[in-house]
């Protein structure tokens, strides 16, 4: 039949034909468009937060050389553990450290090179010493981690800096003290040029801030707010006015605290420069580590500090001790277990997740023993035997409705009800996993429902019609088989559980615990926290190295939630039956 032939109904189904599978390809299309766009998502959030909780697996550690002398380690002079508990362990700390600096005598130098470690290290030390008092007398090795301004600036997180090979013969004055390191060329020629550079940079920021605030006093609203913003303008202003010394070419350059810091390594010391000449030639200083001698070099280094010390929050000297350490191989990068097996501390380098997996571990155990037998038992009596009247309806519209109820009212109601009431002790596993039981029961409610009613009812009547009892029948053939429905549904409400933190705040769980609960029943009354709210705290923090740790802590919570959902997989595939 030729086309002219063909009847007109055939092309229009063709063409509806047509239009169909074009638009089942655009479904199928926007469907892989959404599937990709949901990994991409999902690869970008996974990929920041592995990438900004990097450094928390990692931390520096100091090992030292820790003389145990009688008179500090036991000072009653019995060693009994009692006197071994007193001793001065921070002080043997401090000691070593001093030992490997001999010329850090002023307090200033001091309080600078013991703030290279926290003081609550000397702990580790007096229960090692406790529990082994024949140390005493004896020399160990102790490590402990760094401080964690010192840990950020080792991983290059904090502070920028460039080592630069220098050109040709520099002579120092001296080996100690304020010094002249004299060179016959423009040895500090760069060095002058990236100093520069940086302060053009800064007096124009500076002098661009100083015009948005005078524009924004023109339009302010108030006269006050116009006068505060002139006066923060000509503040700025004034700051901008202090970069032009730097920058004129005629005038030596001053170092100081609005500007890099320019450190030289020269003959196994380090000399912080204060003044350069216009020249490049000359350069005035004071030594941080002390010259082996004052020999002309041609090895030496330029050790540029790029970021202000006004903007970091560790000194020229800290840097100085620290990298002095690490060349001495004192200081090392290893696994940081304290993340792991240490409970939340304020100093970030000491805190861990111990405490709040554990609290996690304890409040779940509470939740699953409450919600799942209840909720299973509430679902195959309004499913299997409840009569279908007025309160049986009652009760099913407020068990859906109760699904949908924010979970901070029920942090209310453990709140009211349990503690305030009862008097149960607060930031207690115990009270914790009550509130979230009773969070998580209509979710058990609803789903193990839903899974025995998918049973077949084919089931129940041949159950019956054997002659097992009604009991029987759900027991032995309807429950077996909607199990796989029924613990999914429970382990997806306990995963759920396991990521709230409002309604645990309401209860006082966001309470600082530095101590980790026992895993026993007793560690069901004790202060704890869980891991939503270590992130919780460890994100409001303030020291920067808390948001490192708050990634991993994400990382760990992640783990823990991806473990409850494998095993709800699992056991759906072990226990799923086919009809």
């Amino acid at each position: 039949m030729t086309d002219a032939a063909r009847p007109p109904i055939a092309d229009a189904v063709r063409q509806r034909l047509a239009r169909r599978h074009r638009a089942e390809g655009r479904f199928q299309a926007f469907g892989i468009g959404a599937i990709a766009l949901a990994l991409l998502f999902l690869a970008v959030l996974l990929g920041s937060i592995v990438l900004q909780a990097g450094g928390a697996f990692t931390n520096y550690t100091l090992t030292l050389p820790v003389t145990l002398e009688r008179e500090s380690a036991d000072p009653r002079g019995d060693m009994s553990e009692e006197s071994l508990r007193r001793g001065s362990y921070n002080g043997l700390i401090q000691q070593s450290l001093q030992n490997e600096f001999p010329v850090a005598s002023s307090r200033t130098e001091l309080r600078e090179l013991f703030g290279l470690y926290s003081g609550l290290n000397a702990a580790s030390v007096m229960r090692r010493v406790v529990a082994e008092p024949a140390l005493v007398g004896t020399t160990i090795e102790v490590t402990l981690p760094v401080n964690h301004e010192i840990d950020l600036y080792l991983k290059g997180v904090t502070v920028e800096e460039v080592f630069v090979d220098g050109s040709g013969t520099l002579r120092p004055s001296g080996v100690e003290g304020e010094v002249t390191l004299v060179a016959a060329t423009p040895a500090f020629a760069g060095a002058i040029d990236r100093i520069r550079d940086q302060a053009i940079a800064e007096r124009d920021a500076t002098l661009d801030r100083a015009a948005r605030l005078e524009s924004q006093a023109q339009s302010a609203a108030s006269r006050d707010a116009r006068e505060a913003a002139l006066a923060a303008a000509a503040r700025a202003r004034q700051a901008a006015e202090r970069f032009e010394t730097i920058i004129d070419p005629e005038t030596p350059v001053e170092l100081g605290p609005r500007t890099a810091s320019l450190l030289v390594r020269i003959n196994g010391g380090v000399v912080a420069v204060s003044s350069l000449d216009p020249d490049a030639s000359t350069a005035q200083g004071r030594v941080l580590l002390t010259l082996e001698n004052a020999d002309p070099s041609d090895a030496w280094t330029e050790w540029v500090i790029e970021t202000p010390s006004a903007n970091r929050r560790i000194t020229d000297q800290q840097a100085v001790y620290a990298r002095a350490l690490e060349s001495r191989g004192m200081v090392e990068r290893r696994f940081n277990t304290n993340l792991f097996f240490n409970a939340d501390s304020r100093e970030p380098e000491l805190a861990g997740v111990l405490g709040a997996f554990i609290g996690s571990v304890l409040t779940m155990l509470v939740t699953m023993l409450l919600a799942v037998p209840i909720g299973v038992g509430t679902a195959i009596y309004l499913e299997e035997f409840a009569p279908k009247n007025r309160l049986t309806g009652f009760i099913e519209v407020n068990i859906n409705n109760l699904a949908a109820v924010p979970s901070i009212v029920f942090g209310l109601l453990g709140l009211a009800v349990f503690i305030n009431t009862f008097g149960l002790p607060r930031s207690a596993p115990l009270v914790g996993g009550m509130v979230l039981a009773l969070m998580t029961l209509p979710t058990v409610i609803i789903s193990a429902r839903a899974a025995l009613r998918a049973v077949p009812p084919s089931i129940r009547e041949a159950a019956l019609g054997v002659g097992a009892s009604r009991t029987q029948a759900v027991f032995q053939h309807v429950l077996p088989l909607a199990m796989p429905g029924i613990l999914t549904g429970s382990i997806i409400g306990l995963a759920q559980a396991l990521g709230e933190t409002a309604p645990l705040l309401m209860i006082g769980m966001v309470a600082f615990v530095a101590d980790a609960p026992s895993l026993g029943l007793s560690g069901l009354t004790q202060p704890s926290t869980v891991m939503p709210v270590q992130v919780f705290l460890w994100s409001g923090a303030s020291e920067r190295a808390f948001e490192m740790r708050t990634a991993a802590a994400i990382l760990v919570l992640l783990s823990l939630m991806i473990l409850f959902n494998a095993a709800a997989i699992v056991l759906r595939r072990r226990f799923e039956r086919r009809w």
